[in-house]
């Protein structure tokens, strides 16, 4: 498995059109979660985010919010803010243009929110122009860091210090909800949300 834990400046300016961090002097970090709700790793995230008074960003996939619209509610109700992952979590490299629009259009009819993350962090740019228009009017968030939660070739102490080495105030962190990442979110958010809170963090939702 390929993929890249700090985000390169490179990449940041082949794809400038998207956010990949905020800018900003104070001791902030914005974490965001993939892939829910998932009715084990949604409640814990959330428990965990208000143990550490946090909030945070959540891009959910549309099917799973309808199937879980409670859980989808309490994350807006708790005060995070929700985003647009796809309804099925389709690949924008692999999809008809048509088809991978209309399935972030279906998502968008029941996730209130103008920020979307393209799944696998793939996306061309005739589709991000297309959603930044006026019909969608959606702001794509990648990010800074990736904990690698979702990769079974690293041990969660490696996931924990992905984190912990790379982030800087502004940087936007990349957790999932899911089965497959669910082990290493256990050991990872809390340990991760103590160490910067203990050095004058603050963990705040992406607004733009």
């Amino acid at each position: 498995m390929v993929y890249l834990i700090k985000t390169p400046w490179w990449l940041k300016k082949l794809y400038s059109e998207c956010i990949w961090d905020i800018k900003t002097e104070e001791k902030n970090l914005y974490l965001t979660f993939d892939d829910g709700p998932h009715p084990v790793a949604t409640p814990y995230v959330l428990e965990q985010l208000k143990r550490f008074d946090a909030k945070a960003t959540f891009f959910c996939i549309g099917k799973n919010v309808k199937e879980h619209f409670d859980l989808y509610q309490k994350i807006i109700n708790e005060g995070h803010k929700p985003g647009n992952h796809t309804y099925d979590h389709l690949n924008g490299w692999k999809e008809a243009d048509k088809t991978y629009l209309q399935n972030i259009f279906e998502a968008k009819k029941i996730i209130d929110s103008n920020l979307f993350r393209p799944p696998y962090g793939r996306v061309t740019k005739f589709q991000l122009k297309q959603l930044s228009a006026d019909k969608y009017k959606l702001t794509t968030i990648m990010w800074s860091i990736i904990s690698g939660d979702f990769d079974k070739t690293i041990s969660e102490d490696n996931c924990l210090l992905n984190v912990i080495k790379n982030a800087k105030p502004g940087s936007i962190i990349l957790f999932h909800e899911s089965e497959k990442a669910y082990s290493k979110l256990l050991f990872a958010l809390p340990k991760v949300l103590e160490y910067f809170s203990k050095r004058g963090y603050k963990f705040k939702a992406i607004e733009v």
